[in-house]
């Protein structure tokens, strides 16, 4: 027993050993700053789309953000909640974190003794030369504990756990980008058919005002005072009209389909009254801060430098595999010849064996493992370095959008008051016998494109700003000033959600 308790002292020493290389972050292969200048340098205020005054994010950053301050539109709010609540990818990123969950524990029980209660009838029969036993075949009847326990000398089996708790942060991470990701989603596709609803209703108005100039046009032509060319003119643009009124209302009903797709239920009945989409009031003042902010902003690159420790830990484990395995198994019990005599006094029995297996010739095996856990550790490396530049370009690509969408608006209201004006003056000029029915066909198509474009324009901007506020990292929180959960704790609208497990591997996944 002495020299048990020497071997599990320089065990428990050992332990916190393992051969996993040093982890050095990789450099971001970013600039240390976002593009400035040009349509960088016209970044808004809290301003709305029409330049008038919004509500501010104050210098907060996106994280501190809550979604439902981001949104004021409580319908898109109760949207959000119910997909919280509801979506079936969400769930299944749910149900990935407990499955990583229950893989890492499942990996860290091999650090601990396997203690097991064992029962055995071995029926043995000898050559009579060797006979030694009154009867043969006799029985031997055994009853006891069985224990056995790999010491980790070379911290193949830590290795092996911290691989496994690494994956499992990084399903947290993932969790977490898909629970963000799924709040920009609904308020994209929201916003898309609000923007569907506007493009039906001017080609509803454009119909109308094509009709009635193709009436006069027809009475004019059937007294004889038109001609069949402006009688064509006017039949094609109400034909125009009537065909982009069936596509968009046909976008419109796919949008919807979207959008319950996303909230994971039919819209419901009940939902409270929401803003036109010239009315959505959204944040446009967030700060971007520094690239390197999104290191510990972007729950997707954090899953990335899991993924890498995880690959990193491996080769911990493929290096311990060219060294002795070291096992203990011991068993203590009753062994007797008659079922009845096994706990009788002088019935007592036990073993104790220590194991070592040296790997000699393992046709390359475990050179090849090596080979190919460094090999993935590379890959890995590859992949978090691509996801910082994956982040950095989104927040600039919104960072310019922003910088140019409010300008562009602008321009196009006034250019939609000019041609609104433009076929006015046309139809009167028409009317009163001036020109022919060409300006007016040639003013209403300009502004009909001038108010589709106008539209198109509100929808971009409002989906970067949703899309920029993603790529902050925002999207976690419900309200501003809340703590944020963990990332592998689910979300609980509705008490929809699996509740969490009541024991979680003890590293912080937030």
């Amino acid at each position: 027993m002495h020299k048990l308790s020497v071997i599990a002292g320089a065990a428990a020493l050992l332990a916190g050993c393992t051969m996993a290389p040093w982890y050095h972050r990789p450099e971001a292969p970013v600039s240390q700053t976002f593009p400035q200048g040009g349509v960088y340098a016209t970044q808004p205020g809290a301003t709305d789309g029409n330049g008038q005054a919004g509500h501010s994010a104050n210098g907060a950053n996106a994280t501190e953000i809550g979604w439902r301050d981001f949104f004021v539109d409580q319908r898109l709010q109760q949207l959000v909640t119910i997909a919280l609540k509801n979506n079936r990818d969400l769930r299944v990123s749910v149900l990935n974190v407990e499955a990583a969950r229950a893989q890492y524990q499942i990996t860290r029980a091999d650090l601990f003794p396997a203690i097991n209660g064992v029962g055995t009838d071995t029926r043995t029969r000898v050559p009579k030369s060797l006979q030694t036993a009154a009867n043969n075949p006799y029985s031997v009847y055994n009853v006891g504990l069985q224990a056995s326990w790999e010491i980790d000398f070379w911290g193949r089996v830590r290795s092996l756990k911290d691989q496994a708790l690494a994956q499992y942060l990084s399903t947290a991470q993932a969790r977490k980008a898909a629970e963000i990701s799924l709040v920009s989603q609904v308020a994209d596709q929201y916003l898309t058919m609000l923007s569907d609803d506007d493009l039906v209703k001017v080609t509803q108005e454009t119909l109308k005002t094509a009709q009635d100039s193709y009436n006069i046009t027809k009475a004019q032509f059937d007294t004889g005072t038109g001609t069949e060319l402006d009688l064509r003119q006017a039949q094609t643009v109400v034909e125009n009209a009537q065909a982009n009124l069936q596509a968009q209302m046909r976008a419109r009903a796919q949008a919807e389909n979207a959008l319950v797709l996303l909230i994971g239920e039919p819209l419901p009945a009940d939902l409270p009254q929401g803003l036109p989409l010239d009315g959505q009031n959204l944040l446009a003042d967030i700060p971007a801060g520094l690239p390197s902010d999104l290191l510990t902003r972007r729950p997707d690159i954090m899953e990335a430098e899991e993924t890498l420790l995880a690959a990193n830990a491996n080769i911990g484990a493929a290096r311990a595999a060219f060294f002795p395995k070291i096992s203990l198994t011991a068993a203590f019990g009753t062994e007797s010849l008659s079922l009845g005599g096994l706990f009788k006094a002088g019935t007592a029995a036990w073993s104790f064996v220590p194991q070592v297996t040296l790997p000699i010739f393992e046709g390359g095996s475990n050179i090849a493992n090596l080979q190919l856990a460094n090999v993935q550790k590379r890959i890995e490396i590859a992949n978090y370095e691509k996801a910082i530049q994956s982040a950095f370009r989104e927040v600039a690509d919104g960072l310019a959008a922003r910088g140019t969408y409010d300008q562009q608006i602008g321009a196009l209201e006034r250019s939609t008051f000019a041609s609104q004006r433009s076929l006015d003056l046309s139809e009167l000029r028409y009317k009163n016998g001036v020109d022919s029915y060409l300006p007016v066909l040639t003013a209403q198509t300009t502004l009909y494109t001038s108010q589709t474009s106008l539209i198109t324009a509100r929808l971009a901007r409002l989906t970067n700003l949703v899309d920029l506020y993603r790529a902050l990292g925002g999207g976690w929180i419900e309200h501003a000033g809340e703590t944020p959960r963990p990332a592998d704790e689910p979300v609980d609208y509705g008490a929809a959600s699996a509740p969490a497990a009541a024991s979680a591997p003890a590293a912080s996944a937030g």
